[in-house]
């Protein structure tokens, strides 16, 4: 019988906990506390646990990849928040189209990839 798993959450980095932890609740995840220097964001049924904890050369090759089905709406957002100057060290770059693909890069405020692909 194969094995399966329910859930699946990766750990990821804060440089600032509280300024990451701003910058995940405006892009429009909901928190909850976590255990152990953690909180944890959850968006549509899906998860990832911030921790109080980092390592330049570990957030800065860090990626996630996140689906979804407005990458305009996302560039939208996450331009706005970058122009608030409220998240130093966010970037975004314009989206571009990969294959047939929209895909939009995002850095957070801890040097993490966030590529949103629609």
């Amino acid at each position: 019988m194969p094995l399966s798993i329910n859930e699946f959450k990766p750990y990821m980095p804060a440089k600032d906990f509280e300024i990451s932890q701003r910058f995940y609740c405006a892009l429009g995840f909901n928190k909850a506390e976590g255990w152990g220097g953690t909180v944890d964001f959850e968006l549509n049924g899906y998860s990832f646990r911030l921790q109080d904890y980092y390592v330049k050369q570990w957030a800065e090759n860090f990626m996630v990849v996140i689906g979804v089905d407005e990458a305009h709406g996302w560039y939208a957002r996450t331009s706005e928040m970058e122009a608030s100057n409220a998240f130093p060290g966010m970037s975004v770059k314009p989206i571009e189209i990969v294959e047939t693909s929209l895909v939009l890069h995002v850095i957070d405020p801890s040097g993490v990839l966030l590529v949103f692909v629609q």
